[in-house]
């Protein structure tokens, strides 16, 4: 089945996201639910209440959040009342994809493999490239082959340029968009 046609069709279907480490060693696991795509990619939305677990690690959400999952090595978040007033977070990664249920359900699950750099903006403050230091780490512990080395960088670089500039979809009112279907979903 091609990977395109795994994606929700509905808004509101219930979509699972798994974010790996390299190679695919289980780092974050969380529910949303699909609000749409557009030119920029897939959109979920997290409302207030979402459980984010990774191992050794869970929290529940008290602000609303909707992810992007762009045909691109990244994946962001935009958030809105978070309370450490970060706005934004792209985690540098593999091409996010999508994938039906294996039991039949009717879930279907995004994952991408995490390559450590994070693009970051918080409240009043520049945005930043963040986790250099684990980068250079994982990329030799793990044997990131060269290619993936240079593509995350480049793609590292590309987002914060973008953010810097406020380019769509980091230009504010593209999320606010989402995240107001998101409310609207209840």
């Amino acid at each position: 089945m091609n990977v395109a046609d795994d994606r929700p069709r509905t808004p509101g279907e219930l979509v699972r996201v798994r974010a790996m480490k390299w190679p695919e060693q289980p780092h974050w696991e969380f529910d949303g639910r699909w609000l749409g795509s557009d030119a920029h990619g897939d959109w979920v939305g997290f409302p207030a209440g979402t459980r984010f677990a990774r191992p050794g690690y869970a929290f529940t959400a008290t602000w609303d959040s909707v992810s992007l999952f762009p045909r691109a090595g990244w994946a962001a978040a935009f958030n809105t009342g978070h309370p450490r007033g970060l706005g934004i977070y792209v985690d540098v990664a593999t091409v996010p994809e999508w994938r039906a249920d294996a039991s039949g359900s009717a879930i279907s699950t995004v994952s991408y493999v995490d390559l450590d750099l994070d693009v970051v903006e918080r409240t009043g403050a520049p945005a930043f490239i963040d986790d250099e230091d684990e980068f250079a780490e994982h990329s030799v512990e793990f044997g990131y082959p060269p290619e993936v080395v240079a593509r995350a960088r480049a793609d590292a670089d590309a987002v914060l340029a973008a953010v810097q500039r406020r380019e769509a979809p980091f230009d504010g009112v593209t999320a606010a968009g989402w995240l107001e279907r998101l409310v609207r979903l209840g």
